[in-house]
């Protein structure tokens, strides 16, 4: 999945999450010549309707509100108000919920989105330059449309999952597994390993915090456990979001991964899928303020599913 008005999601030049992000992600992705072996599709925006499967309708409201004035921010300080940030928001949600049908629909057999994975937000708020959380609203898209019932959830990520994790904390039908730079040490602060799920939901979320410095050897000896974890689940659809900031030389974390982990995980995700859930797999950019990192980790994941 490629889509240049992917690109409009920034927050402007000075913030991490720039507007060079997608463009170096796609210059490596032509030099290497995978647009010649992919199917290439145009961003689509996300409907009102389906921003609202996760999104509370005054938070949806406020956004673009704020968007249209420019001013401010959406949350406490992380997140601007920049203009036509709701539009351009859209256009990474309803890019995520497209690959959701093509894949669905057995039109591709992977699907990957780089400016997407916006993890952070939750139902009523921004948080952490996500505005709203393409990764929930596939959830409940994939629920409602499409009639899945058991989904896993995959976050390397370096910073933890949480829009993800608590807005679905009690439901036990999704499978959550999220390899994160330890929380006392990184925002947001959350993603200790004895969350592991509420009520009915106990044991179907797997926390693998990761020390500062963490190495790939150290990080792919933890993840036979996570792996047996989401085969017990037998998933009838996959999200991995695959974010590039938790290589080595990101400017805001401190794990020294490469991108080989990533291609890896890739990997061993897509046995997975094709297992137990006909392939379908959907990997999402997600974060990486290291422009090097995301070239490198994003194309390996896409070199490794093809």
């Amino acid at each position: 999945m490629l889509g240049d008005d992917l690109s409009n999601y920034h927050f402007g030049k000075e913030h991490p999450f720039g507007p060079k992000r997608y463009w170096r992600f796609k210059q490596e992705f032509e030099q290497r010549q995978l647009d010649k072996k992919t199917l290439l599709q145009p961003a689509q925006q996300a409907t009102e309707e389906q921003l609202a499967l996760f999104h509370t309708q005054e938070y949806i409201d406020k956004v673009k509100t704020l968007s249209a004035k420019g001013e401010g921010y959406l949350d406490c300080g992380d997140t601007p108000a920049r203009k036509g940030i709701e539009q351009a928001a859209r256009f990474v949600v309803g890019t995520t919920l497209k690959a959701v049908d093509l894949l669905i629909k057995n039109k591709c057999h992977f699907a990957f989105s780089p400016i997407a994975g916006l993890h952070h937000a939750r139902r009523n708020t921004a948080a952490g330059f996500c505005v709203y959380n393409d990764c929930g609203i596939a959830i409940e898209y994939l629920r409602k449309e499409h009639h899945m019932q058991r989904i896993a959830y995959v976050d390397i990520d370096a910073h933890h999952g949480d829009g993800v994790f608590y807005e679905f904390e009690d439901d036990p039908d999704l499978c959550f597994v999220d390899f994160h730079q330890d929380g006392s040490t990184l925002y947001p602060g959350t993603g200790f390993i004895n969350e592991t799920g509420k009520g009915d939901a106990v044991g179907t979320k797997l926390n693998v915090p990761l020390p500062p410095g963490c190495t790939d050897k150290m990080a792919m000896a933890l993840w036979k456990s996570a792996e047996d974890f989401i085969e017990k689940f037998e998933p009838e659809f996959i999200l991995l979001q695959c974010g590039a900031d938790s290589l080595a030389d990101d400017p805001i974390t401190q794990l020294n991964l490469s991108s080989e982990f990533h291609a890896y995980v890739a990997t061993r995700l897509s046995l997975i899928a094709d297992k137990y859930s006909h392939g379908r797999l959907l990997a999402m950019g997600g974060g990486g303020y290291n422009l090097e990192n995301i070239k490198a980790a994003w194309n390996d994941v896409i070199e490794k599913l093809l």
